[in-house]
């Protein structure tokens, strides 16, 4: 797999040593990652909104309303700028200066191109076994005008970078800490908590197997 190319946008100059450029990183990243947050410049400025999103070999995929001014500047070919960051820890140091926070972030740099027909069936079906494994064979189709109202994008990872930092807080011998202040890693995760029907879901109706999956892959609380 080919390494993820270094251009001047997507090159880490603040601790560049925390820059992944291996591509099966970046995948993994996307792979776990349930939103991503778009940016588009829109009426001379900025506009960032979370949406959606699913890997599909090396492109992300992007899903919103066809009414949603963000996406429809995407959909036209905007530039965008698509980050996704996963929390893995809060670092506690012996000082507020310096803690910090693990993490494994990505900045996508392109532009969009607009599924339709049976790829916007296939990207759909994508993005809901990302997000939602089993649940497109459980509940009716989309119809017409559910897909009519539906935008699906795709976004090259073409030019992309991927930065983490994984480790714990200072343990250097002259930075005048007190030893007697704790210091570590706190580590953070999603996780599902219990189910809450609609009250109108009858008593007997089960938890459907892709919930139920659901709070396998993320923990039930």
């Amino acid at each position: 797999m080919e390494p993820l190319p270094l251009t001047d946008r997507t090159r880490v100059t603040r601790l560049a040593q925390r820059q992944v450029t291996d591509r099966a990183a970046l995948h993994a990243l996307l792979d776990e990652a349930l939103v991503a947050h778009v940016a588009v410049v829109r009426d001379g400025g900025p506009v960032v909104l979370p949406l959606g999103c699913a890997r599909d070999g090396d492109a992300l995929l992007l899903h919103g309303s066809t009414g949603g001014g963000l996406l429809r500047e995407a959909a036209a070919g905007a530039p965008l700028a698509v980050s996704v960051t996963l929390l893995d820890g809060l670092v506690v140091a012996r000082s507020l200066f310096d803690s910090s926070m693990n993490y494994r972030s990505a900045l996508v740099l392109g532009r969009a191109e607009v599924l339709r027909g049976e790829e916007q069936e296939r990207a759909l079906l994508v993005l809901s076994e990302h997000l939602l494994p089993g649940r497109w064979s459980e509940v009716r189709p989309a119809s017409p005008r559910e897909r009519a109202a539906t935008l699906v994008l795709r976004v090259p990872l073409a030019e992309a970078s991927v930065k983490v930092r994984a480790a714990g807080a200072s343990a250097a011998d002259d930075d005048g800490e007190d030893r007697a202040a704790w210091a570590g890693v706190v580590p953070l995760a999603l996780r599902a908590g219990t189910p809450a029907p609609n009250p109108e879901v009858p008593a007997s109706v089960p938890v459907p197997p892709s919930v139920r999956g659901l709070l396998a892959r993320h923990g039930s609380g």
